[in-house]
């Protein structure tokens, strides 16, 4: 009998699972499925195709009272049973846990219309599986699937990576990735980007993602390196492209599509791929547009696979339309093509065009402005909310029309909820779009920013952001809710690359409000994950268009967030030029609540350099400025870093005085993240004098409320100051296991703290400093401009 404590992951598990069932003599699924019935709990009839599917080594999860009962109908001992329960349960937690092993499914759905190409299928196996099972592998496997556009490269991967996955070849990881090679209005996906995606599709936290792309391809190789992995790399421009995106070991198998030939690429095994037969295109129209009816009339079927030039995208096309004219003859379509509607498609690489004009012109009127709207979009995906937006409709009219889209294959859903153009469709939209457009000709690009200026509004919000001012925008397209904190987080990963383009097709119109506000929206959610390369570059785009809209205050307003990016960037001397740009204009257009918020972000920039004291000088007079309801938060901002230049100067006292005086408006106002800072700060006060029972109990509140934020760098923090704090107690176990723990969180995020925490566990006790001797790295730091 097998023993299932031997499985170390999931498909292991249900490999042993099938192991048993040859033990017990291989009964049918349909017996067992009927055995298996009266062990459930309640009792019940189980279908045979339940039971087959407990025994597919793809799966993601297993119902663990249906693995019970198959076990026990498959003749096991309640000592068995229970053994055989433990490791199901063990592999399910490893899975969740992304344990040692865990399966990373990513591929797209196979096609149910894939017709032929049995040459070209077993070829590819056959050279992935006797490299992959040859114990005498050094090296990666990769094969390019190269062709024509509108051939069948990506079916083609497609169906080949998951007969592969199904026969039990790479199982651990699948990726997949559309790279947008020869998209003509969208660039060619960034390989350090598609290194970002498949890290934190592997596990990584984004905070721990390296910067630079070399590095990032040595975690992505490291990260898979002796596992079974797939990666598919779909429409890839060139070997360059691809070259940091292809994993070292032995155990993995790359598939590429291109256009373009990839010879140049080291141990590429290329397979160029040609247009179908005679035979193979008849079969497809035969699935498509029913068989019965294909068969009735030979001679036009053949006519059809003629002008279609035997290209299988224009084939299925041309027989979706037929199956959704059910009164059209055949003999009818093929005169039709015959009118020259179709000459293109027989002048090879350019014939795809035509095919998509004949898919266009077979759908319901609302549904081709659909399309030709999507042409609009300047984002690399989008949702049925960012339709509903272009298009002026209700979502649920949206999500319809993206799933007849889909039908038509004119788009396709990689992800749940998330739909892509493919590149020559999507080019194909915008030809229709500018052919075609509304009376305004930037009305769609305007409501698409309306809808993001919106909703990242209301996504601010959820996760802290202060109100600003002109927002949300008037007559707001359809804003979506957010329940809370981390609900308005995941809208701004997903929609992170969605806002910048939006931004820029703003721009490029001339919608200068929208522009500004786009940048208002992200800047909280780019400080609080620490990108700030985006928040730059939306700021400069926002200053460019304050000051296009002649609007002084709008345009000093995004002169203090550019400013504050520069700051956070440490490019001292372009913050300091931006703050004081700022503060002149405030000073001309008379708004002292707008100078004092500029003289945070010049005070933050002045304490980098080290001029504390002119600092001081500096939150001091912005506080005289900040007077009303909305400068609440502002002033807070000023007293927690007064409060923080205060202790560095010695002045306890009054360090204690101003942080107490903003951590009791950052309650007020309900800032959460504000007030942890706040009580971290207030410890760290406490600690440097040697007060140490009341800084335990500051950093456990800082610990317990950072903890209801999912922040892990303030949960450091407050860890590292426990450490401190246990330190000078002479409690040195203590101490070493809050700076381990907080190391292992700095090391998450990549925070340049955790080589601190790791210089402090690896120091002797007597090594350890006074910890109320001012450390510049130890003690906490100015926030800046309200958004800490």
């Amino acid at each position: 009998m097998p023993d299932p404590d031997k499985a170390a992951d999931l498909a292991e598990f249900i490999g042993l699972l099938g192991e048993l069932r040859v033990w017990a003599g291989m009964p049918s699924y349909r017996t067992l499925a009927r055995q298996a019935g009266p062990f459930m709990k309640p009792p019940r009839v189980v279908s045979p195709f339940t039971v087959v599917d407990a025994f597919k080594t793809g799966r993601r999860r297993l119902d663990l009272d249906l693995v019970v009962a198959i076990v026990r109908a498959l003749g096991v001992d309640e000592d068995g049973v229970a053994r055989w329960r433990e490791a199901c349960v063990k592999v399910h937690g490893l899975a969740k846990t992304g344990g040692p092993v865990g399966v990373f499914g990513q591929l797209p759905a196979e096609l149910a219309t894939f017709t032929g190409r049995d040459d070209e299928l077993t070829r590819l196996i056959e050279t992935a599986t006797r490299r992959h099972g040859s114990g005498n592998a050094r090296t990666v496997v990769i094969s390019a699937i190269e062709g024509m556009a509108g051939v069948g490269k990506t079916q083609l991967a497609v169906r080949v990576a998951h007969e592969l996955v199904r026969a039990g070849h790479f199982t651990d990881v699948q990726l997949h990735v559309n790279l947008r090679g020869f998209d003509p209005d969208v660039p060619a996906a960034d390989p350090a980007a598609v290194l970002e995606a498949f890290l934190r599709q592997l596990g990584v936290p984004a905070q721990q993602i390296p910067v630079s792309r070399e590095e990032r391809a040595a975690m992505y190789r490291d990260r898979l390196r002796e596992r079974g992995a797939l990666i598919l790399l779909d429409n890839a421009a060139d070997e360059h492209q691809v070259r940091d995106l292809i994993p070292a070991g032995p155990t993995c198998l790359v598939l590429i599509t291109s256009r373009r030939s990839l010879a140049g690429l080291d141990g590429v095994t290329p397979h160029l791929i040609g247009t179908f037969t005679d035979a193979e295109s008849l079969d497809l129209l035969k699935r498509i547009a029913g068989r019965d009816r294909v068969t009735a009339e030979p001679d036009a079927a053949t006519r059809i696979v003629e002008y279609c030039d035997r290209l299988p995208l224009a084939l299925a096309l041309t027989a979706a339309r037929l199956r959704s004219r059910p009164a059209w003859s055949l003999a009818e379509h093929a005169d039709r093509m015959q009118a020259g509607r179709l000459e293109a498609i027989r002048a090879g690489g350019r014939a795809i065009r035509p095919v998509f004009e004949l898919s266009y012109r077979d759908l319901a009127g609302p549904l081709r402005r659909v399309f030709r709207l999507l042409g609009h979009h300047p984002g690399p995906d989008f949702t049925p909310a960012i339709l509903a937006a272009l298009a002026d409709i209700p979502a649920h009219e949206a999500e319809v029309a993206l799933e007849q889209l889909q039908d038509e294959n004119l788009i396709r859903q990689n992800t749940p909820g998330r739909y892509e153009l493919h590149d020559l469709l999507r080019a194909y939209a915008a030809e229709l779009a500018d052919a075609d457009p509304e009376p305004d000709p930037t009305a769609p690009v305007a409501r698409l920013a309306t809808w993001a200026v919106a909703t990242g509004y209301a996504a601010a919000l959820a996760i802290g952001a202060p109100s600003l001012s002109g927002l949300p925008p008037e007559q707001a397209a359809r804003p979506r809710r957010f329940a809370g904190y981390d609900e308005g987080l995941t809208w701004f990963e997903n929609e992170r690359q969605n806002l910048a383009t939006i931004q820029n097709s703003a721009a490029r119109a001339g919608l200068h409000r929208r522009v500004w506000q786009l940048a208002s929206v992200q800047k909280e959610f780019c400080i609080v994950r620490n990108q700030f390369d985006d928040l730059l570059a939306a700021q400069q785009l926002a200053v460019v268009a304050a000051r296009a809209a002649g609007d002084q205050a709008v345009e000093a307003l995004m002169l203090s967030g550019l400013g504050s990016a520069y700051w956070r960037m440490d490019r001292l001397d372009e913050a300091e030029d931006s703050c004081l740009r700022a503060l002149e204009i405030y000073r001309t257009v008379v708004d002292p609540s707008g100078e004092g918020s500029a003289l945070i972000d010049y005070g933050t920039v002045q304490c980098q350099r080290g001029n504390h004291e002119h600092s001081v000088a500096l939150f001091t007079q912005a506080l005289g400025l900040l007077h009303g309801e909305d400068t609440h938060r502002a002033r807070a901002t000023a007293l927690l870093n007064r409060g923080v230049l205060q202790q560095r100067l010695g002045r306890l006292t009054q360090a204690f005085a101003d942080t107490h005086q903003a951590l009791a408006i950052y309650r007020q106002l309900g800032y959460r993240r504000g007030e942890v800072l706040a009580i971290g700060n207030l410890a760290w006060f406490h600690l440097v004098g040697t007060d140490l029972d009341s800084a335990f109990d500051l950093y456990r509140e800082q610990q317990h409320l950072a903890l209801l934020l999912s922040d892990p760098f303030l949960q450091a923090d407050a860890l590292f100051g426990t450490g401190e704090t246990h330190a000078t107690a002479g409690h040195f176990d203590r101490a070493r296991h809050a700076w381990q723990q907080a190391l292992n969180l700095f090391e998450k995020i990549g925070h340049p703290r955790a080589s601190v925490a790791q210089q402090r566990l690896d120091s002797t006790e007597n090594e350890w400093p006074i910890p109320w001797t001012p450390t510049d790295w130890a003690a906490p730091q100015p926030t800046g401009r309200g958004e800490p």
